[in-house]
């Protein structure tokens, strides 16, 4: 939802202190709940929530961090942190093992794209 342009903010119980350019990682476990969440508020976004069950364990994009809020108008807020995000980018499926919070990605994978 990120990378389409729909969520603007992300939730987090953690303040995140980075700003500016970020991979996005697509978990290999598919957010049921979430995907529900999705569908029964916002029934417009069936296909992309469909789509998101497909592109599983890798990065699928790329935004900008402007921001981390205890409060956002979105309704995809709920809190108690949001990273808000601008120019979401989505760009070719790299399988790649996530981690949690924020983390590096080697730079022969930054090549690969094209960063």
């Amino acid at each position: 939802m990120i990378i389409r342009g729909y969520k603007p903010v992300e939730n987090r119980t953690w303040k995140g202190k980075h700003r500016g350019e970020l991979l996005i990682h697509a978990g290999k476990t598919f957010d049921e709940a979430g995907a529900i969440w999705i569908l029964e508020n916002f029934p417009l976004h069936k296909d992309a929530v469909e789509a998101s069950e497909k592109l599983r364990g890798g990065i699928i994009g790329s935004v900008t961090m402007t921001d981390c809020v205890p409060r956002h108008p979105s309704p995809w807020f709920e809190g108690p942190w949001g990273f808000v995000f601008k120019n979401p980018s989505p760009m070719g499926f790299l399988p790649f093992r996530g981690q949690l919070m924020f983390f590096n990605v080697p730079d022969t994978f930054l090549r690969i794209l094209k960063l």
